[in-house]
């Protein structure tokens, strides 16, 4: 085993140690099992019948925006373990 050190910007730590990550974690899930689940009840028009103007583009932020935050601080890692 080795042990990695990974500097990360002033940035990145304060979204890692907020109380708003907790909340991308929590959405985590929903992002890779409900988001396409209800996004497809909603075009079959059995989900929140009426409300598919909101639901919709709700589902595919999670969907897109969610991954932006692990991606973003999980580039550090990758760079640092890839110099090794």
């Amino acid at each position: 085993m080795e042990k990695v050190t990974i500097e990360i910007d002033s940035t990145s730590a304060k979204i890692a140690r907020s109380p708003l990550y907790f909340v991308i974690v929590s959405l985590q899930g929903i992002s890779v099992s409900f988001a396409p689940l209800f996004l497809y009840w909603s075009g079959k028009g059995g989900y929140f019948p009426g409300y598919e103007k909101i639901v919709v583009p709700l589902c595919f932020a999670v969907i897109f925006i969610v991954p932006f935050f692990y991606i973003r601080l999980a580039s550090p890692v990758i760079k640092e373990l890839r110099q090794k």
